[in-house]
């Protein structure tokens, strides 16, 4: 088995990733900020991607390194992100890294947003100084805890009704967070996944309109009236959701920035090295459902 390090330990997709792992017999370091205070299962270690000296310890003698961090919620996130990651790969790199395991985001090159640019930005520098980086790119993950899915979650229980602008007809391809959990356990350690970028996603293309019907039946029990209108600009539209959900602007424009882009999965390579049929929309919400009600409990 290896040994990894999981940054972003504590964070909607490392707090689940983390026992995945350790269930597999890895060894696991659980890197954030403040080990003192962490409570989930791997050996917690203190870094900070901004700080290069910060790296030295928690990557030593590491195989494999997954990298699921951002800074979205950084008015300057592109410059903050690309310096974060030149600190990670090359502090990899020098520790003899085997590979680097990242979540970046799906999209084609040539339309892309601020917040696309730098994912893909990502992806170029953390491979920079030589380590080889398995990306696997996503559109919106749905599981409990997740930014865009709590957008969704609490538009749908806090609004009897909804105008949305334009970009809520835009077509995406959502995926559950138990098939990111598995994909990313399931390339560690790859031959075959070494230096490459995998598309995934659940099997339901669905327009953010279609996404909101969905979630509204599972959560509330109803049908929300949804409105389409042509006027809502990506920064009204980021204050709109700060003032119904508790998502604050700065995310909020960075990522409806990208929701007028059509991201959808146009590759199945993924399943050459993790085999099996992923979980619909419809599932992956109720799984969602379950997991916030079970965590109030």
């Amino acid at each position: 088995m290896s040994r990894i390090l999981v940054t972003g330990a504590t964070g909607f997709i490392g707090r689940r990733l983390v026992p995945a792992l350790v269930e597999q017999g890895h060894q696991v370091r659980a890197m954030t900020r403040r080990p003192e205070s962490y409570d989930g299962q791997g050996e917690p270690v203190a870094g900070n991607t901004d700080e290069r000296d910060s790296l030295v310890g928690p990557l030593e003698g590491v195989d494999v390194a997954y990298y699921l961090v951002h800074s979205l919620d950084d008015e300057d996130f592109e410059r903050r992100d690309a310096a974060a990651a030149r600190n990670f790969g090359s502090v990899a790199a020098e520790a003899g890294v085997k590979q680097i395991v990242y979540m970046g985001g799906l999209g084609d090159d040539g339309d892309l947003s601020a917040h696309l640019r730098s994912r893909r930005e990502v992806e170029t520098l953390l491979g920079e100084a030589g380590v080889p980086v398995t990306v696997l790119r996503a559109a919106i993950v749905v599981g409990h805890g997740g930014i865009s899915w709590e957008i969704t979650r609490q538009l749908v229980k806090n609004l009897p009704a909804m105008v949305v602008p334009r970009w809520a007809a835009t077509r995406t391809q959502p995926i559950a967070l138990d098939d990111v959990v598995r994909y990313l356990v399931g390339v560690a350690g790859q031959d075959l996944a070494l230096g490459r970028t995998f598309e995934v996603g659940g099997p339901d293309q669905l327009t953010y309109i279609d996404m909101l019907r969905v979630a509204a039946e599972i959560e509330t029990g109803r049908r929300v009236p949804i409105i389409k209108v042509p006027v809502l600009t990506p920064g009204l539209s980021s204050h709109w959701l700060a003032l119904v959900t508790d998502v604050d602007v700065t995310t909020g424009r960075n990522l409806i920035d990208s929701m007028g882009i059509e991201v959808v999965v146009r590759e199945q390579s993924i399943r050459e090295v993790v085999p099996g049929e992923p979980i619909g929309y419809t599932e992956a919400v109720r799984r969602a459902v379950a997991d916030r009600a079970a965590a109030e409990a």
